[in-house]
C-alpha cells in the first residue's frame, strides 16, 4: 500500500491541497488495485480553516498518522506562521529521513526550505515567493519558470494549478504515464483558459 499524505492546517489554500487531493484520491478510487491510500493529515485533533473559509476535519494527526509514503504540503497564508516552527521543521526532517517522498505545493515550499530540505538543489514556489524561498535556504537553485522540479526524494509545485500537474506526475512516477493519463481523464482535467 502506497500511503500518501496531505497536510491540512489553518490559512491552507483551498485548491493547494485540493487539487492534488482529487488527482491522488481519484486514482485510489478509481484503480483500488494500485493500492494506493490517500488521508488528510493535521497536527492536531479538530477542524482546520482554511484560507477562504473552507472547514476541513482531518483524517489523521501527526500522532496517529499511518507511515507517509509520500506527503504533499500545500501553500497558502498560513505557511508563514510555520516558519521558524521547530516542530514543524523536526516533523519534516523526520519524514524525510525516514524515505517519505516529501512534495509541496505553492509556499509549501517556503516550510521545506525553511527545514533545510531544499539546501543545494533546484525547486519553486509560487512566483510571489521565489525571492522568499531563495532566502530561506542555502544555495537553493530557484526555478522561476518551472511548473514543478523533481530532484529525486524532493518534488516542489508552483501555484495552484501547477499542484495538479505535480499530482498527475506523482501518478506517472510512483505507477505509469498511462495511469496519469486516465487519472486525467477521468477527472477531465484539460487546461485551457478562457483569458
Amino acid at each position: 500500500m502506497t500511503a500518501i499524505g496531505v497536510f491540512v492546517f489553518d490559512g491552507v489554500e483551498e485548491l493547494d491541497f485540493a487539487g492534488p487531493w482529487e488527482v491522488l484520491a481519484s486514482w485510489a478510487h478509481g484503480w483500488p488495485d494500485d493500492h494506493v491510500a490517500v488521508f488528510t493529515i493535521a497536527r492536531e485533533e479538530g477542524m482546520v480553516t482554511a484560507a477562504k473559509g473552507l472547514r476541513v476535519l482531518p483524517d489523521r494527526t501527526w500522532d496517529n498518522a499511518l507511515p507517509v509514503d509520500v506527503l504533499v504540503y500545500p501553500g497558502g497564508r498560513g505557511t508563514r506562521s510555520q516558519l521558524g516552527d521547530e516542530a514543524i521543521r523536526d516533523w519534516l526532517q523526520s519524514l524525510a529521513a525516514s524515505g517519505t517522498l516529501m512534495t509541496s505545493v505553492c509556499t509549501g515550499s517556503l516550510v521545506f526550505a525553511d527545514a533545510g530540505l531544499l539546501d543545494g538543489g533546484p525547486a519553486t514556489t509560487h512566483w510571489g515567493s521565489l525571492d522568499l524561498l531563495e532566502r530561506l535556504g542555502t544555495s537553493i537553485e530557484v526555478r522561476p519558470d518551472d511548473r514543478f522540479v523533481d530532484r529525486g526524494s524532493i518534488v516542489t509545485a508552483a501555484g495552484i494549478s501547477a499542484g495538479i500537474d505535480m499530482a498527475l506526475h506523482l501518478v506517472a512516477r510512483l505507477h505509469s504515464p498511462e495511469r496519469a493519463r486516465q487519472v486525467r481523464r477521468a477527472i477531465q482535467y484539460d487546461p485551457d483558459p478562457p483569458v
